[in-house]
């Protein structure tokens, strides 16, 4: 059985750290790009949160709405800069060319994926971040200390999910000018049912069902359990928990499919 010798392990690792550098600046120096994935989720924040400042939800125990709301942002600004940053910039990649000359180049496809996800997870890392220091700082959100290892396992989960189903999604996506277009109207409709905005326990049945399907709600509801007192005593939600790892290997097949397939052939 052969090995990588260590000297060309070495080097792949390099080119790794190489092209995440150069992922993170080409991400920071688009401002329309940064703004939509990294900007505007934040602007929902500050909107949504100081107009309900100091109101509360009956229907869960009367808890704080920032309680609610902060991870319900978070979990959409999750998907902000992982499924809709990368099925976007792919796509633009893809049409460009660029995937297809990566492949007379030094680096290994191999490396080149991991700088790109390695490269979404900094900027989900710090929006994460940003989002609950904002939320503990400014808006009284309360951070239970025994819950962090279920909001690091589903904030994992989570990335995993949706960088990956981001990849792969670019398989479906015809053409660089449609992307945006795609990606949003799969998105932003869902949001709307699947306890981002607001509660959706009165939801009627149907809309519950199609919602529970999808792995949004399921990072939603993940991070809310964990922020909710009531819950305190069991800080990782299972259920959403095994949605996200579901979907982490659906989005993993999809991803081999798209890396696999030849370069500009579009399903």
């Amino acid at each position: 059985m052969s090995t990588v010798p260590h000297s060309t392990l070495r080097r792949d690792l390099g080119l790794v750290s190489w092209q995440i550098r150069y992922e993170q600046r080409s991400y920071w120096r688009n401002r329309g790009r940064a703004f939509f994935t990294f900007a505007f989720p934040l602007m929902f924040l500050v909107i949504f949160a100081s107009i309900d400042k100091g109101s509360h939800i009956a229907s869960r125990g009367g808890i704080p709405y920032d309680d609610f709301f902060i991870p319900g942002i978070l979990a959409y600004a999750i998907i902000a800069t992982t499924f809709t940053n990368l099925a976007i910039s792919t796509a633009i990649l893809q049409e460009a060319g660029v995937l297809k000359r990566m492949q007379g180049t030094p680096l290994p496809r191999w490396a080149y994926v991991s700088a790109r996800i390695g490269s979404t997870c900094l900027i989900t890392l710090a929006i994460t971040v940003v989002v609950l220091v904002a939320g503990v700082a400014l808006w009284g959100l309360h951070f239970p200390a025994g819950g962090l290892p279920g909001l690091i396992i589903t904030l994992v989960l989570g990335t995993a999910a949706f960088t990956t189903l981001g990849i792969g999604m670019t398989r479906f996506i015809p053409n660089a000018d449609s992307g945006p277009v795609l990606v949003n109207l799969l998105i932003l409709p869902i949001t709307f049912i699947s306890n981002i905005w607001f509660p959706t326990d009165n939801l009627p049945g149907v809309l519950k069902t199609i919602a529970s399907i999808f792995p949004l709600k399921a990072l939603a509801s993940g991070l809310q359990w964990v922020f909710d007192p009531r819950h305190h005593g069991t800080p990782l939600d299972g259920d959403s928990v095994k949605i996200l790892a579901i979907w982490t290997a659906i989005g993993i097949w999809l991803m081999i499919k798209f890396l696999r397939r030849p370069q500009g052939e579009v399903v």
